[in-house]
C-alpha cells in the first residue's frame, strides 16, 4: 500500500536558523510522534525505535534512518526502513526551504510511505488518516521546536 503526503509551514525564522535545526536530529527526531529512541549509526545513518498504532494493531518499530541528499541551505532528503513483526515500512520524505523574508523560511515538504505485511491489512483510509494526523503533528511540533529554539538564540 502507497500513501503520499505534502504541505507547506511558514517558520518565523531566517533560513539559515532552520536549516541549521534540521540538521539537529535528535531535536527533529523528537517531534515524531511514538518516538522513543535515536542512534547514530554511522555519518548520517541512525536507528530510531517508534511505537505507533493502527486502529487494533501496536506495533514497535526499529527504523533505519538515513539522510541520503543535502543542499545547503534549500533541501534535504530522508529515507528510511521500518521493521514491526509481520510488517515493513518504507519512508521517504523531502524538505525544501526557501527564504521569505530576512526573518521567515517556507517549508514544502512531501513523504511517501509504503506499508506491506500486517499492517497494510487495516486499510487505506484507516492507515492514511493515521498517517496523516502524525504528519500533520510532527510539523506542528517542528516549526514551534524550530521557532523556541531561534528565540533562545536572539
Amino acid at each position: 500500500m502507497s500513501l503520499e503526503f505534502s504541505g507547506t509551514q511558514t517558520i518565523s525564522v531566517p533560513i539559515e536558523k532552520a536549516w541549521a535545526y534540521l540538521l539537529n536530529v535528535n531535536k527533529v527526531a523528537a517531534c515524531a510522534p511514538g518516538f522513543q529512541s535515536l542512534q547514530e549509526v554511522a555519518h548520517e545513518r541512525w536507528q530510531a525505535v517508534v511505537s505507533a498504532a493502527a486502529g487494533p494493531m501496536k506495533a514497535k518499530f526499529t527504523i533505519d534512518l538515513t539522510r541520503t541528499e543535502m543542499q545547503e541551505p534549500e533541501r534535504m532528503v530522508v529515507k528510511g526502513r521500518a521493521n514491526a513483526p509481520g510488517t515493513t515500512v518504507e519512508v521517504s520524505g523531502e524538505m525544501r526551504l526557501t527564504t521569505l523574508t530576512s526573518d521567515s523560511t517556507r517549508m514544502d515538504w512531501r513523504a511517501s510511505v509504503e506499508v506491506s505485511g500486517a499492517l497494510a491489512g487495516v486499510g487505506v483510509q484507516m492507515l492514511r488518516g493515521i498517517v496523516e494526523k502524525q504528519t500533520t503533528q510532527f510539523f506542528e511540533c517542528l516549526k514551534k521546536s524550530v521557532q523556541a529554539s531561534y528565540g533562545k538564540w536572539s
